[in-house]
């Protein structure tokens, strides 16, 4: 198995203003200078972490999502984060997966924000997808989800078709919670074994929020392999496939797991 490269894009965004944000992370993405397998771009990176979805939602297929589709192909790499989508008359914080043939995954937020009432102007999401690539899979999940381990929890590793490689979070989490970001991160490597990949935002919202990023990668052991706060980075890592399986050779904590039901 290859190992695989992710390009981490922690950014300050514009709010509600999807052309100014798709035009900088563009000039962002094209200044990549690195091989990379997959870009990964923060929670609502076309808008912020806005409430008002009538006024900054787009259908599927649309300018957001052929900006996507024009980028992944651009740069030969799939490119993941969510913005606002409507569709049927529902309100979705949608993540999409697009490779760079143009094929596409997406996950809508399970777990919404009711403390800034998400849960009352978006609809949860029901299921999570397992995209791969070079044949690692990946859990991409959205910010809130962070703090509900049934919903990230990896299953038996010992059946190749179960489980994942790498858990990638990305997300708009305050300044004021990075002690639980950062720890919650952490916990869910270390718990399912796996790499985990958190993209967060900085700078301040519309509504005077503070965002210090604090975006990450943690091995399989709960290490920080990288760590940034506060500034725009933009980071390539590689992920290395051999030491993933081997740690989980050789400590193979899956075997002890309970079972349970989630249910929707």
């Amino acid at each position: 198995m290859e190992n695989i490269r992710i390009t981490l894009i922690q950014t300050a965004l514009h709010w509600e203003n999807p052309g100014a944000n798709t035009h900088s992370l563009e000039e962002k993405i094209r200044n990549i200078q690195e091989p990379t397998d997959l870009i990964v771009l923060p929670e609502m990176f076309s808008t912020g972490f806005t409430m008002d979805a009538p006024a900054v939602a787009e259908p599927m297929n649309f300018t957001t999502f052929k900006w996507l589709k024009m980028m992944a192909a651009s740069m030969n790499a799939v490119i993941t984060g969510s913005f606002v989508v409507k569709e049927n008359g529902n309100f979705y914080n949608r993540l999409v997966w697009m490779r760079p043939d143009g094929s596409y995954e997406t996950y809508d937020k399970r777990h919404l924000f009711r403390m800034a009432n998400e849960h009352e102007t978006y609809s949860a999401g029901t299921k999570n997808i397992y995209p791969t690539i070079k044949n690692w899979k990946f859990l991409p999940l959205v910010c809130y989800d962070l703090r509900f381990p049934a919903w990230s929890r990896n299953k038996d590793l010992s059946t190749p078709s179960n489980g994942y490689d790498c858990l990638i979070y990305v997300a708009n989490w305050p300044e004021a919670r990075r002690l639980h970001w950062n720890t919650l991160l952490q916990a869910r490597a270390i718990e399912n074994l796996s790499y985990v990949v958190g993209v967060n935002r900085v700078g301040t919202d519309g509504k005077n929020i503070s965002y210090s990023g604090d975006s990450v990668v943690i091995s399989h052991r709960g290490e920080k392999l990288f760590h940034a706060e506060y500034e725009e980075v933009i980071k390539t890592i590689e992920l290395d496939w051999n030491d993933l399986q081997t740690y989980r050779e050789k400590f193979p904590a899956y075997l002890d797991a309970d079972t349970y039901e989630i249910k929707i």
